[in-house]
């Protein structure tokens, strides 16, 4: 059943043009707009201001042909809110979302709201009208703000005055039991038939917005709430599985972060084995932050840093007059770690004499000042590190047995670096980042040809070789990229050595040469007539020159064919 117009002081309907210029008292005070050029006349009238078939029709068929066609909802909202704006006269308008995560119910697209007014507009579950509306999903209708105690007025855009005489209609968008946001409106009304006609409007907007919606929460809300708490919590599995101050995800690694892991939170006594420059001050530096007392003293001693006659004095301390020059007493690293950590590196080049007194504080965490007769009772962890195989020594009679079996309770082994495979290539590029910014040298990048020398390279110095590689290269460098002319002659491929004259400037070209042709190879991906062009080379020297280096064009093909596969998956 239509619905009719309104009836003037002499019982006759309003027209379409009567209501827009004669009839103050039907809610057209704001300038609502000429949303309706059509006669009306009689008992079948249906056009009122904002309500008008051939205005609202055209509305809700262009927001359809938005959401389907290009699935644009901002665009949507646009037209709704410009809609409202124009045809409805309506002063103030919002689309507000609700944040499922949070609980917060905030604008997200206005009409007749300042940023800062929309800034102000949040509510949460049961607060105010809003807040009723998305608990209750059920539309709720305010006939005059300035009656109602629970409008909350958050956004302070309602002053006073005649905005206290305003309706108020909020409409929930409901996608099956779910309440995703509304839709609300400010205007004045002294016609209940037009606050109805205009709920009405807003209601049939609501359904078609409301897949859209959902989607659109998915997308942009729902999708980075995910990908924040998946961050937090991979953050936290790193933090857990991976200290902080090591770099590198590979699996000897992992399983040395395992260990630390579960040997951390207890006091006992901890030994690092492993080549020269893999890293185990920074393991014993991770053990300790990792431990029960972070907060505590982590003391650090190379017992190859110092003869024997002072490494006693060192970690014992001495007492005034223990000996010529000692005018005063002095704590050693024991003393000085107590509550705390004390990294004993490079243990096996103690002496045996030192090694018998040592014996004592691993067992009973007492010991005596050099020259003084009071034990000392300290509570620290032990953490000791030595590159050198200490079982070999102890059968040879240079470390002392009951001393290896007091260190080596809880043995971690540290794998050399040419035994970590990608991680040569994370380490190489966070020395750049580093030496780069100390330069200020604009270094980010290595050669492909540089990049297989860091791989291909037997790393005996491990990391520490390898950090002292990268800062040479960096100060090097001409440009942006590490090219394999500013690696050392260490790193260069016997190939290229064997196959050049033994000075420097033969191999320098010959190097210069391989990177110019590895390069063109990928950029044409093995392509190598197409890499032969570029060079300026015919196919026959190009295929010479791919012999002379044993590069076969399959393996380009090969990276092209992966490179192209990788960026599929991330684009999906």
């Amino acid at each position: 059943m239509r619905q009719t117009l309104p009836k003037n002081e002499h019982g006759d309907r309003y027209s379409c043009n009567t209501l827009l210029t004669s009839a103050p008292e039907h809610g057209l005070r704001e300038g609502a707009g000429t949303s309706c050029t059509q006669k009306v006349s009689g008992e079948n009238g249906d056009c009122g201001i904002g309500t008008c078939r051939g205005r609202i029709v055209p509305l809700l068929r262009q927001m359809s042909e938005m959401l389907s066609d290009s699935s644009d909802f901002s665009g949507a909202l646009d037209r709704l809110l410009a809609y409202m704006r124009k045809e409805m006269g309506i002063k103030r308008g919002m689309v507000s979302l609700y944040d499922r995560e949070s609980g917060r119910i905030f604008v997200h697209r206005s009409i007749g709201l300042t940023p800062a007014e929309e800034d102000r507009g949040v509510y949460f579950m049961g607060e105010g009208i809003t807040g009723r509306v998305v608990e209750t999903a059920r539309p709720i209708v305010v006939s005059r703000i300035g009656d109602e105690p629970s409008y909350l007025n958050r956004t302070k855009s309602i002053s006073g005055g005649l905005d206290l005489d305003y309706s108020f209609m909020c409409v929930p968008i409901v996608r099956g039991s779910k309440v995703l946001g509304t839709i609300s409106a400010e205007r004045r009304y002294d016609d209940k038939w037009f606050l109805e006609k205009h709920l009405d409007v807003l209601v049939v907007a609501s359904y078609i917005l409301a897949h859209a919606l959902e989607l659109y929460l998915i997308e942009n809300v729902d999708k980075v709430q995910w990908e924040n708490r998946t961050r937090q919590l991979i953050n936290r599995l790193k933090e857990q599985f991976k200290p902080p101050n090591i770099i590198g995800t590979s699996a000897p690694m992992r399983e040395v972060y395992g260990l630390i892991r579960k040997v951390a939170p207890a006091w006992t006594t901890v030994l690092l084995l492993g080549e020269s420059g893999v890293g185990k001050e920074m393991i014993a530096d991770a053990i300790h932050y990792s431990g029960p007392v972070p907060e505590g003293p982590l003391v650090k001693f190379n017992c190859a840093a110092l003869p024997e006659n002072l490494v006693e004095s060192e970690l014992f301390g001495h007492e005034k007059g223990a000996f010529t020059g000692a005018i005063q007493s002095r704590k050693g690293k024991f003393e000085e770690a107590d509550g705390g950590t004390l990294f004993l590196d490079e243990i096996g080049e103690l002496s045996l004499g030192v090694q018998a007194k040592l014996l004592r504080v691993l067992q009973d965490r007492q010991f005596e000042r050099l020259g003084g007769n009071r034990s000392i009772t300290v509570s620290i962890r032990i953490v000791a590190a030595t590159n050198r195989n200490l079982a070999d020594m102890v059968e040879e009679g240079t470390f002392r047995q009951d001393l290896y079996y007091r260190l080596n309770v809880f043995p971690i082994m540290i794998p050399p670096l040419r035994e970590r495979g990608n991680d040569i290539v994370t380490l190489a590029e966070h020395f750049v980042a580093r030496y780069a910014k100390e330069t200020e040298k604009r270094v980010t990048f290595f050669s492909t040809s540089a990049l297989n020398m860091l791989t291909r390279h037997n790393w005996p110095g491990n990391v520490r070789e390898l950090e002292n590689v990268v800062q040479r290269a960096v100060i090097l460098a001409d440009d942006e990229t590490i090219h394999s002319h500013d690696l050392p002659l260490t790193l260069k491929s016997p190939l290229v050595l064997e196959n050049s004259a033994p000075n420097g400037l033969e191999v320098r070209l010959a190097n210069i040469e391989y990177e110019m042709v590895v390069e063109a190879l990928r950029q044409h991906r093995g392509n190598v007539t197409e890499a032969a062009n570029a060079l300026g080379l015919t196919r026959r020297t190009m295929g010479l020159r791919m012999k002379r280096f044993n590069l076969n064009y399959k393996s380009f093909r090969q990276a092209a064919s992966r490179e192209g596969l990788s960026k599929t998956a991330r684009k999906g």
